[in-house]
């Protein structure tokens, strides 16, 4: 019998969702990270309930030929990335299946994906840094990244997915704390000042915040100098966050240096970014994507397009370049303030701005439009689609939908819904085949984009349509 702590030899059979291998010892099925199809390994068993384990690798006996050398010396200790050892091509392969498994098991929708859109770089590709910073069991200095499912840092000098501005802004900060004493935020005692490290780059400026549970921190005007030596052209911010919280940034924000802002642009469109400004941290695959859904919702400019969770508006203002009138609307009025904002600074009289729940302002737009050619893109947050903006879509006729999802799991489950697969019966989603002509709508295209290479993330465009 199969024990905890036990080494055990298996072939891996296939790969779970989130890139861990699958094996089978024993009538038991375990999930261990960093294993590939085909390979056989020696694994020692951490946990079995039900016929169900997890292990941890101990060797590779026989490697896939996809295996590849991973790149960063903390890779598997780091929870940042899940890939390293898999080639790219493998795994733009695996996140297309992982897309298509989503959609069979959780909707029971059967659709033939295509391959991942790649990004041009698989390392170095991130355009913004945020990293932890705490104390080891001595009160050493930790700036690093968390281990998988775990507030425990794994310190870092260098990231293999970062540029390497992130290395040099990194190394400024080590150098900032050590000779000015300044200390590290210990989550245990609740002890300390420094508790993150933001950086982002905008055309080769940065924007740098340091996350604080104290007010003040010591010859700050140092550490500018360090920053300016390291990045260039910066702006500095402080923010307070000395609340019990797994959130990185508090409420307060201090500008310490620079003018705050930058201004950017993106597809024609004119806007300021900040330490809380959302950007896609994948420039070129972000083009590819935004390039994509403003094609599937604009063609001959005669079209009303509403966008759903608009955030800060820089999508609904991208559409308004295409289409003949736009509405972004979004809960959260400080985006929507945003989105004003950048509406003015473009002169786009023909983008409007709503703040509001998506299912109460939907009818009064479809109202106020009807007749027009009415197209509608939503970019949900993780969680999905709200259950009443999907029953207020299905309700609403609209032709054509366009879902961005960085989820493959809740997009599955709202594609579910949306196709009439899944209904909800006494609270719970079930999986039916849906009547012709009910409201319902079918899958005209999904394309998963591999916005994080080396990571277990992707980004997928589905493109809906009534049925008849």
């Amino acid at each position: 019998m199969t024990e905890k702590n036990q080494s055990v030899c298996a072939i891996t059979e296939a790969l779970g969702s989130n890139g861990e291998g699958i094996l089978r010892h024993e009538g038991i099925t375990f999930f261990v990270p960093f294993c590939l199809p085909g390979e056989k390994v020696s694994f020692r068993v951490l946990k079995i309930k039900d016929k169900i384990g997890y292990g941890k690798v101990e060797e590779i006996l026989t490697p896939a030929e996809e295996r590849v050398r991973a790149k960063c010396p903390v890779f598997g200790k780091c929870g940042g990335c899940q890939l390293q050892h898999m080639s790219y091509g493998e795994q733009l392969r695996f996140k297309s299946e992982v897309v298509q498994n989503a959609l069979k098991k959780i909707a029971g929708v059967s659709f033939d994906v295509p391959l991942a859109v790649k990004s041009d770089s698989d390392y170095a590709y991130r355009n913004k840094l945020q990293i932890p910073v705490g104390v080891d069991k001595d009160g050493k200095t930790l700036i690093g990244f968390y281990a998988e499912r775990s507030h425990r840092i794994v310190p870092v000098s260098a990231c293999a997915i970062q540029p390497d501005w992130a290395t040099r802004a990194i190394k400024a900060l080590y150098q900032y704390m050590d000779e000015c004493a300044v200390r590290a935020y210990d989550e245990e005692n609740k002890r300390g000042s420094v508790r993150h490290f933001v950086v982002r780059e905008i055309g080769g400026r940065f924007i740098v915040t340091l996350v604080s549970a104290t007010e003040k921190l010591p010859n700050l005007d140092y550490f500018k100098e360090l920053l300016g030596a390291a990045l260039g052209e910066f702006t500095l911010w402080l923010n307070i966050n000395g609340k019990e919280t797994n959130v990185v940034f508090g409420e307060e924000f201090k500008l310490l240096f620079g003018a705050g802002y930058f201004e950017a642009e993106e597809q024609g469109i004119r806007f300021e970014a900040g330490p809380v400004t959302f950007l896609q941290v994948n420039e070129n695959v972000r083009n590819k994507l935004y390039n994509a859904a403003l094609e599937s919702v604009t063609g001959e400019g005669d079209e009303v397009v509403i966008d759903a969770y608009s955030g800060g508006g820089l999508l609904t203002a991208m559409l308004a370049k295409r289409a003949k009138r736009v509405y972004g609307i979004e809960l959260v009025q400080e985006a929507v303030r945003c989105a004003d904002a950048l509406k003015a600074k473009n002169g786009l009289e023909n983008m409007t701005n709503i703040c509001g729940y998506v299912e109460d302002e939907l009818e009064k737009v479809l109202k106020k439009e009807r007749g027009e050619k009415i197209r509608l893109i939503l970019d949900p947050p993780r969680a999905g689609i709200a259950r009443s903006v999907l029953k207020a879509l299905i309700e609403s006729g609209i032709p054509k939908l366009t879902i961005i999802s960085c989820n493959p799991s809740t997009m599955a489950r709202d594609v579910g819904i949306l196709t009439g697969r899944l209904i909800e019966q006494d609270g719970e989603l079930k999986k039916v085949v849906s009547e012709e002509g009910k409201g319902f709508y079918e899958i005209e295209s999904v394309q998963p984009f591999d916005m994080f290479p080396n990571t277990k993330h992707v980004e997928t465009l589905v493109c809906l349509a009534r049925k008849a």
